[in-house]
């Protein structure tokens, strides 16, 4: 399996595939990018199994990538991984297509739990 990380800052990108490994998907293959315009370019490119994406990055916001990756009818799961887990972001997330969003800080099990649900056959 391969997964995609995109966040702005290259150590909340490892604290997430950390996370990721402590969680049982150590033996996967992850791709970063830093920022939503390199995420898009990259599931085109390496068409990853699951994107984990920051909310708020430069150049393009995870949101505004997510509404290019689906309207490139790529169904690709989508979650985002962002410092603000408010009702209406939560929202927003599910309209555009994201399977899940966690909320800093977070844990492997809330990890484990929400990838799990959607791609069980992993981990």
């Amino acid at each position: 399996m391969k997964i995609l990380v995109a966040d702005d800052s290259r150590v909340m990108r490892q604290i997430i595939i950390r996370t990721l490994r402590q969680a049982g998907y150590a033996g996967h293959e992850v791709v970063e990018a830093e920022n939503g315009r390199q995420a898009v370019d990259l599931v085109s490119r390496e068409r990853p199994d699951l994107v984990l994406s920051d909310w708020n990055m430069p150049e393009m916001s995870g949101i505004d990538a997510l509404a290019v990756i689906r309207a490139s009818g790529s169904t690709v799961p989508f979650g985002f991984v962002t410092s603000e887990g408010s009702d209406d972001m939560r929202t927003r997330a599910a309209s555009a297509g994201a399977q899940f969003l966690i909320a800093k800080p977070f844990t492997p099990e809330v990890f484990a739990e929400m990838i799990s649900a959607v791609l069980p056959h992993t981990a």
